[in-house]
């Protein structure tokens, strides 16, 4: 009898059960967890992670100081079209300290935060945190291509806050303007309590960027030109000019840059650190040159070359050689060899072997007054590239 009661009580429970999936399959087949709308939002949406990777083997004047592998690049990026006219790029440095500028409220090691609205077919508006567009190869490439900036990216902010609009005039070329905030910190946290008497903080610290873009020859040809005017203080501001060049064919690629950056107060603060002392004056009236040359040649379909050359000089109106009567403070050196290897047709995946040499001189004036030596530095590096399309 037990038997049977216990039996006619399981056959009840399945039925009970049966009933439940059923209705639950119901209700799943009607309500999916995510809607068939969202999932062709999610066709439109990128997900990467943007890696450096290397075992780095650093010199310092030709003698070896130490050995350590490093995350050298770890930037995560989102973006996509959220709408047909509405889209939005968002990419985070996982190698760079979290805390926030004190002038846009955002992390450091944000690059990027910003949506875009097409207002056209031809313009299209930008607004948020991204990147300053200052004309040139090596700022447009992606940071993870870059295994050492020259003087000028190096100790700029190179991502600002503000608004930007682009105006594609013809197939070929489109020009841009943006309005972005002059630095991502206030103005004491940036030159605290160096600044001389006779300037003052602008109550409109703006950048101001201009920016074309062209190609010609049917694209094996291009240039990003670009002018810029910071405005820092009510009396000094500083002009950056920015032309880059670029020729490409099947298998070799050439770069070059030419920057200047004529700065009323030295924003990059390389030749102000120069000056031996605790409380030294922000200088004035320095100014930065540069040029940026990279060769990139495929010898075989799966290993790539690549010869980085970069020279910068600075210069102050105020430290001039009493002798000579010369303003050049510093010239910087450097040259980044490189062998890439290239294992899978389809992903982007490569391995690298690379030396970063920076030699740094500088004048008799330097030397003598400033108490600056010239010095050398290199790094021997093994690894990998690798800007990983996840999703």
């Amino acid at each position: 009898m037990k038997k049977y009661v216990l039996l006619i009580l399981f056959l009840f429970a399945q039925a009970v059960m049966s009933g439940q999936d059923h209705q639950l399959s119901k209700d799943t087949l009607s309500k999916p967890i995510i809607p068939k709308e969202r999932l062709d939002l999610l066709k439109n949406v990128d997900i990467i992670f943007n890696m450096q990777f290397a075992n780095d083997n650093f010199f310092r004047d030709g003698k070896f100081q130490e050995s350590a592998f490093g995350n050298n690049q770890m930037r995560l990026e989102i973006k996509g079209k959220i709408h047909d006219k509405v889209y939005f790029r968002f990419r985070d440095r996982y190698t760079r300290a979290t805390n926030p500028g004190s002038r846009d409220n955002l992390s450091r090691s944000t690059d990027m935060a910003y949506i875009g609205v097409e207002l056209s077919p031809k313009i299209r508006l930008n607004l948020g945190k991204m990147s300053a567009d200052w004309g040139g190869y090596e700022f447009d490439l992606n940071p993870i291509d870059i295994l050492e900036y020259n003087d000028i990216l190096e100790y700029a902010d190179n991502f600002l806050t503000g608004a930007g609009i682009t105006y594609q005039a013809f197939q070929n070329h489109s020009f841009g303007l943006q309005m972005l905030n002059s630095r991502v910190s206030d103005f004491e946290d940036v030159y605290q309590d160096r600044v001389p008497v006779n300037l003052e903080k602008a109550k409109v610290p703006m950048a101001y960027i201009t920016n074309w873009r062209g190609r010609f020859f049917g694209g094996k040809f291009e240039t990003i030109y670009s002018y810029s005017f910071f405005k820092e203080t009510t009396k000094k501001g500083m002009n950056f000019y920015s032309l880059g060049h670029k020729y490409q064919d099947k298998k070799l690629t050439l770069l070059y840059d030419f920057k200047y950056s004529n700065e009323g107060i030295d924003r990059k603060g390389i030749i102000t650190n120069m000056i031996p002392g605790e409380e030294v004056s922000i200088q004035q009236n320095v100014s930065y040159l540069e040029n940026w040359l990279r060769a990139e040649y495929l010898i075989a379909p799966k290993v790539n070359l690549s010869l980085t050359l970069m020279h910068s000089n600075a210069y102050a109106k105020n430290l001039v050689d009493a002798n000579s009567g010369v303003n050049h403070v510093r010239a910087s050196y450097g040259f980044i060899p490189s062998v890439q290897y290239l294992p899978f047709k389809d992903l982007n995946l490569r391995f690298f072997v690379s030396y970063v040499g920076r030699y740094y001189n500088y004048s008799s004036y330097a030397q003598e007054q400033l108490g600056q030596t010239d010095y050398n530095t290199g790094r021997l590096s093994v690894g990998f590239i690798a800007p990983l399309l996840i999703f």
